[in-house]
C-alpha cells in the first residue's frame, strides 16, 4: 500500500513541535483532526489507543523513524500523518536512538489485514535512507507531500 493512499496532506508537520513520546502522538493527531479526520472526545480516545499500542512496544523502529499507530472506531478509512522533528524527540526507538521522522497510521478495527499492509509499505519506505533523510531536510508540509507522491511512484 502506497503512503499517498492514506497520509492525510493536511496532517503534514515539517517542524513539529513536541519533544517527548505523547506530545507527539497528540500533536499528530491534532493535526488529523483539525484536517477533519475525528470529532469531540475522538482525537482523546485515538491518542489513548495509540499510547496503549506503544505500551506493548515502541513504535520506534530505528535509525530515526517511528510508525506510531492504532485501529479506532472513529475512521471509516485508514488515515495518517507524517510529521519531521528536526531536532529529534526520545521514543524509546530499538536503538535508543532520537527519533526525526514519523508516520502515523489509524485504521478501522474491522480492517486488521489492511492495517498491516499498510504498516508493511510504511516500514519498506521509511528503510530507504535517502528517503528519510529528504523527509528530514522538507522545509514544508509541500515538499513532504511532493516525496511522499515521488518515492510512491517509483
Amino acid at each position: 500500500m502506497r503512503m499517498s493512499e492514506f497520509v492525510i496532506r493536511e496532517a503534514i508537520s515539517a517542524n513539529l513541535s513536541a519533544g517527548q513520546k505523547e506530545g507527539v502522538i497528540r500533536e499528530m493527531v491534532e493535526n488529523l483532526r483539525l484536517a477533519g479526520y475525528f470529532k469531540g472526545n475522538e482525537s482523546e480516545d485515538v491518542v489513548k489507543a495509540i499510547l496503549k499500542r506503544e505500551l506493548l512496544s515502541s513504535t520506534g523502529i530505528g535509525d530515526g523513524v517511528a510508525i506510531p499507530h492504532a485501529k479506532h472506531g472513529s475512521v471509516d478509512r485508514m488515515v495518517g500523518a507524517v510529521a519531521v522533528a528536526p531536532a529529534g524527540v526520545p521514543f524509546d526507538s530499538v536503538d535508543n536512538d532520537p527519533v526525526f521522522v514519523f508516520v502515523m497510521l489509524v485504521s478501522p478495527q474491522e480492517r486488521p489485514s489492511e492495517h498491516l499492509r499498510a504498516l508493511e509499505g510504511v516500514s519498506r519506505c521509511l528503510k530507504d535512507k535517502t528517503f528519510v533523510q529528504s523527509l528530514r531536510n522538507a522545509a514544508n508540509p509541500q515538499q513532504i507531500w511532493d516525496l511522499i507522491c515521488n518515492h510512491d511512484r517509483a
